[in-house]
């Protein structure tokens, strides 16, 4: 039987899949703005896309606005995530900041889970994974590949070895050519169930050819999918609200 982890009121890796949405804005107002909008949505988790912030070099300025955001979102449960932009996101940053961010931010109280890129390197990722725990902060460990789908052995094999990084929740994200490439993700999600239940995962194929990922956790074996307020932030989220309703309906046939 797989595990679960409890984050506030909510079990991830139990049940549905928890819809997570991605709050996203060129700066403080657009934030906070869209923030308010997700408040009152059928969601689970919003996760703060931190890289598409104008001024998020000023981390005075990061964990002013992570407040602020959590004032407005209440127990709704917040990730934290800079996504690179070798894995999608929209600026760069030296690792010696990317470490500091991470953790000053998973100290500061105001969120509930962190996103780790894999290949940052391990070294760091052990540093930021430790200090998170020790403020009592989950921690996702990702990879997101754009161009392709790895064979199902290397995707399980990153997925082990996010779990052996003490990542709560190991997260792949990969872009596929085919439908065959959708059953390999399919099938990697059920090896990891299967055999390595030792945390959830969380699994994507991206793009249109691959939104039945995003709605079939439940079955396969996937613990939160990612849906759309206005703007998606990686191909293939569908918008929250429909998300919601199609999950719902997936979940009561008899």
């Amino acid at each position: 039987m797989k595990n679960y982890i409890k984050i506030k009121n909510i079990k991830i890796g139990e049940g549905v899949p928890k819809i997570c949405v991605p709050l996203i804005g060129m700066n403080k107002e657009e934030f906070l703005c869209n923030a308010k909008k997700l408040k009152d949505k059928k969601l689970d988790l919003v996760e703060v896309r931190i890289d598409y912030l104008d001024k998020v070099e000023d981390l005075d300025c990061v964990k002013d606005l992570i407040k602020k955001i959590r004032n407005i979102l209440k127990e709704i449960p917040i990730i934290f995530t800079f996504r690179t932009i070798k894995e999608g996101g929209k600026k760069e940053i030296s690792l010696q900041y990317y470490k500091k961010l991470n953790i000053e931010v998973a100290k500061s109280g105001y969120v509930d889970l962190i996103d780790i890129e894999l290949f940052i390197g391990d070294d760091i990722v052990k540093q930021i994974v430790d200090k998170a725990h020790n403020a009592n902060v989950k921690v996702i460990i990702s990879n997101h590949d754009f161009s392709k789908t790895p064979d199902k052995e290397e995707i399980v094999k990153r997925l082990c070895k996010m779990q052996n990084l003490n990542a709560d929740l190991p997260k792949i994200a990969v872009m596929p050519k085919s439908i065959k490439d959708v059953f390999t993700l399919i099938y990697a999600t059920y090896i990891m169930v299967d055999k390595y239940p030792k945390t959830p995962v969380i699994t994507i194929s991206m793009s249109k050819i691959g939104a039945i990922t995003r709605i079939a956790g439940e079955t396969f074996g996937s613990a939160i999918t990612f849906g759309a307020l206005d703007v998606s932030s990686a191909p293939g989220q569908i918008d929250v609200d429909k998300l919601y309703n199609i999950l719902e309906i997936l979940h009561n046939v008899k």
